[in-house]
């Protein structure tokens, strides 16, 4: 197979919602390019003395909003071409779902289950002093999060790391998100991608006309899912789209996949991997020795979570699924977007379906600035607020409400509450508003991620008129 340029993949499907708008050719070519890159080398000294050379990279692709947004990497395949184009996506993605942040994107090129949590700590605290030289982090100018290879323990070194090289930054925790919870970070942020996913796919099922057209029913209930991925997102989107009467038939990781079309319990595949090393083996279901077989498997609704160009022209007719759900980024190329697209399936495009990460961010940052919890002010007030509702009510009807019923009913939000109705509204307002526009073009068969194309162009193009920049 010839070697896919992300970056190039990204701008293709850019150049095919370009066709329907009206913005001018500069304002075009300003949003399409990354603004800067950073690359750098530095050398890392491993546990048994040997000293080994690291390459980094940070993409800022769009400074029409600041700071710009983007998670940090650990994986081998980390290069230019890949953190410009996830970098990009994350631009688009931003605007979709109306948070104000540019796109960024970052990495280092190392396989990080090979370093021990020592070498892993370097690794990661001389990257964000890199960083810093350069002024590629900071609370107004570009704040990291976790991404593939990486996680709440690697921005908790980050943080730290920036906190000890700035002096008197009040906001210094805002540098980065995904944090432990004592570290700054806010509850939900670990789910927070793989839920907006299950928010994602649950509402596009709402729509029965749309349903009727690949040939189901109505709602999430009783559709037949295969999920590729089981790090974070992977997890959590089966999960919660199984809680939300989804069949989990189908399930990969690097080492291969499962397959039982009755379905399987993604929390009993999690025990046996952890007691095995491996998904395979999964009582009542089917071993298939290679990961990718796990997408040609007969389901409703696919979701690849792991990788990008995972559904390529090499694959795409051997693709059964009716809903195609991009829980990862890039994981269909555009080509094979295409023949997906005339085959009749729905593609629910990445740039929108795993926007949850970057949504959950947005309020951690604002929690940052802030220096509050998210229903500090407010929890004890509207639990007295609701309890007055309740006795006005027993009053009113000479009936008594249960002690536990009582609770139930009148208990404030936590946190947590306030964090997942945050992204259960931005995911649902934002399918609406892709849907809508490419209701506006149903006659040329719009597909939904040009559409969403179309909705984060018509945004950035606005938000650079309204600085003057363009006429």
């Amino acid at each position: 197979m010839a070697h896919i340029k992300f970056f190039e993949q990204v701008n293709k499907n850019f150049d095919k919602a370009v066709d329907y708008l009206p913005h001018p050719p500069g304002i075009l070519e300003q949003i399409r390019n990354c603004n800067s890159v950073y690359h750098v080398t530095f050398p890392l000294m491993r546990d048994g003395g040997k000293v080994e050379v690291l390459h980094a990279w940070r993409a800022e692709h769009s400074h029409h909003k600041l700071p710009t947004k983007g998670g940090i990497r650990y994986a081998m395949n980390v290069n230019e071409d890949e953190v410009m184009a996830l970098a990009a996506l994350m631009t688009y993605k931003c605007a979709i779902v109306d948070v104000p942040f540019g796109g960024a994107k970052g990495g280092v090129r190392i396989n990080g289950r090979q370093y021990s949590k020592h070498e892993l700590e370097r690794v990661t605290r001389r990257f964000t002093f890199e960083l810093i030289r350069k002024s590629f982090i900071g609370p107004g100018i570009d704040v990291p999060a976790p991404d593939y290879g990486t996680g709440a323990r690697e921005m908790s070194w980050i943080v730290d790391t920036y906190n000890a090289m700035t002096e008197n930054d009040v906001n210094a925790f805002a540098c980065v998100t995904g944090k432990p919870i004592p570290q700054g970070g806010v509850r939900g942020r670990t789910e927070a991608t793989g839920r907006g996913v299950f928010f994602g796919v649950r509402e596009a099922c709402e729509f029965a006309d749309d349903m009727k057209r690949v040939g189901l029913e109505k709602g999430l209930e009783g559709k037949k899912v295969v999920v590729q991925g089981l790090g974070n997102v992977g997890y959590h989107a089966a999960k919660f789209i199984q809680e939300g009467g989804g069949i989990i038939v189908g399930l990969a990781e690097y080492e291969g996949a499962i397959y039982n079309p009755a379905g399987m319990d993604v929390e009993a595949v999690v025990k046996h991997r952890k007691n095995s090393g491996s998904i395979l083996g999964f009582p009542g279901a089917k071993d298939l020795k290679a990961s990718l077989e796990a997408l040609e498997l007969p389901c409703d609704i696919l979701v690849p979570a792991a990788l990008e160009n995972q559904i390529t022209m090499d694959n795409v007719d051997r693709i059964q699924a009716k809903i195609i759900a991009e829980a990862a980024n890039g994981p269909v190329t555009a080509d094979a977007g295409d023949a997906l697209q005339e085959k009749g399936a729905i593609i629910l495009p990445d740039m929108y379906l795993n926007a949850g990460g970057v949504t959950v961010s947005y309020f951690e940052w604002l929690k940052n600035l802030s220096h509050v919890r998210f229903g500090r002010m407010t929890k004890r007030f509207e639990e007295d607020i609701n309890k007055k509702i309740l006795k006005t009510i027993e009053d009113a009807t000479g009936k008594k409400v249960s002690g536990s019923l009582l609770d139930r009913i009148s208990r404030g939000p936590e946190e947590e509450d306030l964090v997942n109705s945050g992204l259960e509204e931005t995911m649902i307002n934002s399918y609406n508003q892709i849907r809508e526009i490419r209701e506006e073009y149903k006659k040329e068969n719009m597909p939904l991620r040009t559409a969403a194309f179309i909705c984060a162009i018509n945004k950035i193009a606005n938000s650079y008129q309204d600085l003057g920049i363009f006429p």
